[in-house]
């Protein structure tokens, strides 16, 4: 029993309490990374064995990420409404159960309708633990928003590199079918009993000593006053615009590998250029969250952002001009990961900062749904590549969209949230 249920309403939060609470969400994150992640390891046998053409398989993948992210706000309202104590542990194990059975379907597919359903329960399941999680962070770390949100995001980014060489083996050996199978049950499983160990801070729980360096909002705004804002509107273009870049990389690793002829060529301890490549890229895309939020936490959000995109938008020409070399390949895409993954610590703490704590796993929800129409892009860049024979334009719209958004966060948003604060 934590000292707040102990004491009742008002007893400060124990440190040993918020840091339990928030291992609890990065490994439920790290559970479910798998879903977005490991995604590129069954594209190819999928098609194999099937022959339904790569875009339409990717088109699962894009249902998979709107479902994830448009119906959050649904599931981060049904966690205000049912209350810190039941809301996070019934939403996220329902989404253990969803992440399970929707990776079972998967297994039995055998048309793209079939794996279409798949994505959306997947997803739904996803969504609902994604949401939760990333809202628990944020409640729970007030003075160390950006590290806290970036830990928790970093077990969404980084959990798949565990499961790289073991989801390639189980495919290699015994089919892809296997793989969704026996992954599915064990992560939602996981998920499922982590769920019970959750529970929001109750009202004066969080110490008010614990001040940030950043500015933050005195006002808790609602998801409808938010809704109206500029800020808000501005903030969910940037995210569609980095996101997108991201997914496309994420999704596409590996048919880019084999169409730059590196896939299958051993780089280090017997490992090919593409493990070799998903195992450092996951772990890239892992350590960005923490990394660049404990930045902005120090230095602000959206300093933080003009850094990160800045460089990643030379990530992604690199990959596409030099990539052709087995370890080029595996450090340009990691360059890439390292400075996409942020944006999972940065717009979430900059959202919290500027909306306030109250209502944040809904207003954060709102805009995480920024992922999921930045999806149904990620088709487009097989398009690009088949309409020009290359992955070169891909990369060229890919950083000039990182660029575009450093503009935006350093003379746009900047000036924009910082009048918006002032005035409340």
């Amino acid at each position: 029993m934590s000292i707040a249920s102990a004491v009742g309403v008002g007893a400060k939060a124990s440190t040993a309490t918020r840091w339990m609470q928030l291992l609890s969400v990065i490994l439920c994150m790290i559970m479910i990374a798998n879903l977005q992640y490991g995604w590129t390891l069954f594209v190819n046998p999928i098609n194999k064995t099937h022959g339904w053409s790569i875009a339409a398989i990717q088109f699962a993948y894009s249902v998979f990420i709107a479902l994830e992210t448009w119906l959050t706000p649904i599931e981060g309202w049904i966690v205000d409404v049912l209350g810190p104590k039941r809301g996070p542990k019934l939403v996220v194990a329902a989404g253990g159960l969803l992440v399970a059975v929707g990776w079972v379907i998967n297994s039995v597919a055998d048309s793209l309708a079939m794996l279409y359903v798949g994505a959306i329960v997947s997803g739904t399941g996803g969504g609902a633990i994604y949401a939760t999680s990333v809202g628990h962070a944020v409640k729970w770390f007030p003075d160390r928003r950006g590290l806290a949100v970036g830990l928790t995001a970093a077990g969404y980014g980084a959990g798949a590199a565990l499961t790289v060489i073991p989801i390639r083996y189980v495919i290699d050996t015994s089919g892809y079918e296997a793989a969704f199978l026996w992954f599915g049950i064990f992560q939602g499983g996981a998920v499922f009993l982590l769920a019970w160990l959750l529970r929001a801070p109750d009202p004066g729980e969080i110490p008010a000593s614990l001040a940030p360096k950043v500015q933050q909002s005195a006002k808790s705004y609602t998801p409808a006053q938010v809704l109206t804002t500029p800020v808000f509107w501005l903030m969910y273009i940037m995210f569609v615009m980095v996101s997108a870049s991201g997914l496309m990389a994420a999704a596409q690793i590996a048919p880019i590998a084999s169409d730059f002829g590196v896939a299958n060529t051993v780089v280090l301890l017997g490992g090919t250029t593409l493990t070799v490549a998903l195992i450092v890229d996951n772990v890239a895309n892992g350590a960005a969250r923490p990394l660049f939020g404990w930045i902005s936490d120090n230095i602000g959000r959206e300093y933080t952002m003009a850094i990160a995109f800045g460089l990643g938008g030379f990530a992604y020409w690199l990959l596409g001009s030099l990539g052709t070399s087995p370890w080029a390949f595996v450090v340009f895409a990691a360059m890439i990961f390292l400075t996409w993954g942020e944006i999972f610590s940065l717009f979430p703490s900059t959202c919290t900062d500027t909306f306030g704590p109250k209502f944040a796993t809904v207003n954060l929800s709102l805009l995480y749904t920024a992922k999921g129409a930045s999806a149904f892009l990620t088709p487009v860049a097989n398009l690009i590549k088949d309409a020009t024979g290359s992955w070169q334009m891909v990369f060229l719209v890919t950083t000039l969209m990182n660029f575009v958004v450093v503009a935006l966060a350093l003379f746009v948003l900047r000036p924009m949230r910082r009048r918006a604060m002032e005035r409340t």
